[in-house]
Formats: structure tokens, sequence, C-alpha cells
């Protein structure tokens, strides 16, 4: 805030109530509950992943500031979210699960994401796995 970094200050604000009203959510369903780190990094997934969608809508509507505006916040999102998987690396997984028995799409899609644990989107995941059964 005294860095003058408005921008950055609203992007936090953000996230910061998205984490507070999970937090609500789950003090509802059980009392005296706190969130757990990946409970509070799926939030912030989230946030990134409608900062995502919005930008592809801006683009297919042509709104190329709102697109820079919506890259930027995602980029301020991305700081605080652990370090995506690479393609390798979730190939990797994808074969050491297929020498202990999955061959099938769903089973390998299924275990896959249990590995991965919110470092890597599910779209990424369903890719490498078609390209390897296919």
């Amino acid at each position: 805030m005294k860095g003058g970094q408005k921008d950055r200050v609203g992007v936090l604000r953000f996230m910061l109530a998205g984490v507070q009203n999970a937090q609500k959510e789950k003090g509802v369903k059980q009392p005296g509950e706190a969130l757990t780190d990946e409970e509070a990094v799926a939030v912030l997934q989230k946030e990134a992943k409608r900062r995502k969608e919005a930008i592809e809508l801006f683009r297919q509507g042509k709104r190329d500031d709102l697109v820079k505006k919506e890259e930027a916040e995602l980029a301020m999102i991305y700081e605080y979210l652990p370090k995506e998987l690479s393609a390798a690396e979730i190939e990797k997984m994808v074969d050491e699960l297929k020498t202990q028995g999955f061959n099938d799409f769903n089973a390998l899609m299924r275990e896959t994401m249990k590995l991965v644990k919110g470092r890597a989107d599910g779209r990424t995941v369903g890719d490498v796995i078609k390209k390897k059964l296919g």
C-alpha cells in the first residue's frame, strides 16, 4: 500500500477475501477447523482459473485493455501458487502408474490428479495421458 501499487493491493485483497470466505464456509461445516494449505491453494487456483476464462472471453470480444489487466492479475496470483509441473514430469508419473497396472484413461487420470495435487492443470494432465495412450 505504501509503495502505491494499487493493482497489486486489489488482487491481494481479493485473494484474501476468497480464502476468508472458504474459511467461513468450512467453519460452518466443522466449527473450529482451519483451512489446510491444500484448501488455500485450491481457492487461489480457482481464482487463477477465473482469470484464465476471463482472458479468453475478453480476447474473443477484442478487449485488449481488459486482457492485459487480467493477465497482470493472473501473474500476481501465480506468485502465490506452487510451481506447476512440466509435461515431462507428468509423463514420468503417468509411465509409473502404467507400470502399476493403471491402463485406462479414467484410472490414469484419477491417480495422476491425486499425485499432482493442484500442481498441474487437469487439461494438461488429460492431454499427456491421451498422448501416452494414443
